[in-house]
């Protein structure tokens, strides 16, 4: 007798979710199971190119769906690629791997849970919603021994040794009453044109005595004719190849001549993946040779930066029994990439001309976009072009470069920016003051790669790109109002660095500050403030940690204040705390943490305090 193993945690969780979920697409299951068989298909089919054996008598490819009313049980088979014990135990006992928990987290939160069935892998699971039990018998290509796996959805599962004459695997479902339709031929043929039409193999319909019916098209969607293909037809083949669930924010089907000849069929989607930023992550083209498919693992097909981008490229060009290996390092591959990565380019580059639009896909995806400014030097210019930034110009839209360029002051030579954790902050920086007061626009940026593009696109169409800590142009403003003095200011710097030697470098007067007392800045070329927040965020500090400079301003009245009160011996603790406090402001503008919350807010409030009975 079997030994019943548990479900792991999380899967137990997902499961209770999944099955005392209102659904109104129960039809997914159906979906989620043909795919999966079209999958085992696939990678039979690949491995069949190199042991020709693998698949002897196993007939040609097909995907059997039958029915039963009086038992009410609906069968998926396939005569694919089949599984062994540690497939079973591997993939229908645990999910998706480092997704799990996030997958439990999220459905636990969200209304739609046919939308994250897509997005996590876990789509075998989608049968408990019409099952109240489900049984797979399947068997392993190059292996004899077959294997019955049976599971309620609740009390976990048990896996038994079994007979089947070939390999592949039955996906039995003893469907619920509720789920009664799904044995109506009618019905299921209905499902599975609508949904899998395009899957690359026959998809027959059992029909008992009647015999059998091919229920699809099975042609490779990607090879009519654009003008041949429904809207509804494109985005179900989105839907298998994503398995997510949405409608994609834009589609480029396109057949390449020349050199070498390949087709794509490649999509965006209007959702962002759960793993979009994980590091493992790989991307996700399935590639093809003649309608072969050979691998979903090449990661030289499409750059990182574009890792969100789905769908498929078929070469005839490629010889069918190159090994996955062979694939990275491959030629005509990288020529394939350059030339998708050219197509999907100028495609956002047409789409980028609705704001609106653009920015559906920006988004989701801009910070991902944004890699690509760093990573791909071919491109560098053209994925900056079609990046979009906060600035100080321009408060409720995002602007591009070429934007900026356009808006740049007469003599203005450079490009600005500043980089920080948040628009709302960055754009109360004391810093931007100057930058302000003399009309010269300041790029916002917030993303943790924007501290890296700058690095290697140092030059914009003529412009060089320089944070504001860097600018070589003269902030000093006409003034009209009292200016500290030179001598009691020199003492006040003087003290302040000696004050604070244990945090800042120095302390030194500044033009740059129109209303601001202090700000905090770092000496020129060295790694900015924000850059090594991250780094120490990310526990890779500080070998080259930068030196703080706390720039004040002359014509502050408190500075002004603070320098006349160092000739006064009785003002010495209010020179010494209000000092502190300056500083503190200014780590607090720079997203600093400060070195004594108690003494900030201690001071701060007993400062107010004074002033508020003083005007009383």
């Amino acid at each position: 007798m079997a030994k019943k193993q548990k479900f792991k945690t999380e899967v137990s969780k997902l499961l209770d979710i999944v099955i005392n979920s209102l659904y109104s697409e129960k039809y997914i299951f159906l979906r989620e199971l043909i795919s999966n068989a079209s999958d085992a298909c696939d990678k039979l089919r690949y491995y069949a190119l190199t042991n020709p054996g693998i698949a002897k008598n196993n007939g040609e490819f097909k995907i059997t769906i039958t029915p039963n009313d009086e038992e009410n049980t609906l069968t998926i088979s396939d005569n694919g690629i089949g599984m062994n014990k540690d497939d079973l135990i591997n993939h229908l006992g645990t999910i998706a791997k480092s997704g799990t928990a996030d997958f439990v987290r999220n459905a636990s939160d969200n209304g739609s849970i046919v939308d994250l069935i897509g997005k996590f892998g876990v789509g075998f699971y989608s049968a408990f919603m019409v099952a109240q039990k489900v049984e797979v018998t399947t068997r392993r290509a190059g292996e004899e021994q077959a294997y019955n796996w049976i599971s309620d959805g609740v009390d976990g599962f048990e896996i038994t040794e079994t007979t089947r004459e070939k390999i592949g695997t039955d996906v039995k479902l003893y469907l619920k009453d509720d789920a009664k339709d799904f044995t109506d031929t009618i019905y299921l043929r209905h499902i599975i044109r609508t949904y899998s039409d395009h899957i690359n193999y026959p998809i027959v319909l059992d029909l008992g005595k009647a015999g059998e019916e091919t229920v699809n098209t099975g042609s490779a969607l990607w090879t009519k004719n654009k003008a041949d293909i429904t809207e509804d037809q494109y985005n179900e083949f989105y839907h298998h190849i994503s398995r997510n669930f949405d409608t994609p924010w834009m589609r480029l089907h396109f057949k390449a001549e020349g050199s070498i000849e390949y087709t794509g069929l490649l999509y965006i989607p209007s959702e962002a993946p759960y793993d979009l930023f994980q590091p493992d992550r790989q991307q996700s083209l399935k590639l093809y040779v003649n309608r072969v498919f050979i691998s979903d693992k090449v990661d030289d097909l499409m750059p990182a930066y574009l890792r969100f981008v789905k769908g498929i490229i078929d070469s005839a060009d490629l010889p069918l029994n190159i090994s996955r290996e062979m694939l990275q390092q491959n030629a005509l591959i990288a020529k394939i990439k350059n030339g998708t990565v050219s197509r999907i380019l100028k495609e956002l580059k047409k789409r980028s001309e609705d704001y609106d639009d653009y920015m559906k896909f920006w988004k989701i995806f801009g910070v991902a976009f944004k890699e690509g400014i760093y990573e791909d030097v071919a491109n560098r210019v053209e994925v900056a072009e079609l990046s979009r930034f906060y600035s100080t110009n321009s408060i409720d839209k995002l602007t591009s470069l070429d934007e900026y360029i356009s808006r740049v002051q007469e003599g203005q030579t450079n490009i600005y920016y500043i980089t920080g954790d948040d628009v709302p902050t960055l754009r109360n920086n004391p810093q931007l003051e100057a930058f302000a007061a003399k009309g010269l626009e300041v790029l916002l940026l917030t993303d943790p790669i924007d501290e890296f593009w700058v690095q290697v696109l140092t030059n914009f169409k003529g412009y060089p790109i320089k944070h504001i800590s860097q600018a070589d142009l003269d902030l000093k403003m006409e003034r009209d109002t009292p200016r500290a003095d030179e001598g009691s200011l020199k003492m006040l710097t003087d003290y302040m660095t000696e004050l604070f030697k244990d945090e800042v470098g120095k302390v030194v007067p500044t033009e740059k500050l129109t209303k601001s007392p202090v700000s905090l800045t770092v000496e020129n070329g060295q790694m900015s403030i924000h850059l090594e927040r991250l780094m120490r965020n990310h526990q890779q500090q500080t070998a080259f940690a930068s030196s703080r400079i706390l720039e004040v301003n002359p014509y502050h009245p408190l500075i002004i204040k603070l320098a006349d009160s160092m000739f006064d011996e009785s003002q010495k603790q209010n020179v010494e705390e209000v000092s502190r406090l300056l500083l503190d402001q200014a780590k607090i503008a720079e997203g600093e943490a400060i070195s004594d919350s108690s003494f900030f807010s201690e001071k701060l409030s007993d400062y107010i305090l004074r002033g508020w009975q003083k005007s009383a």
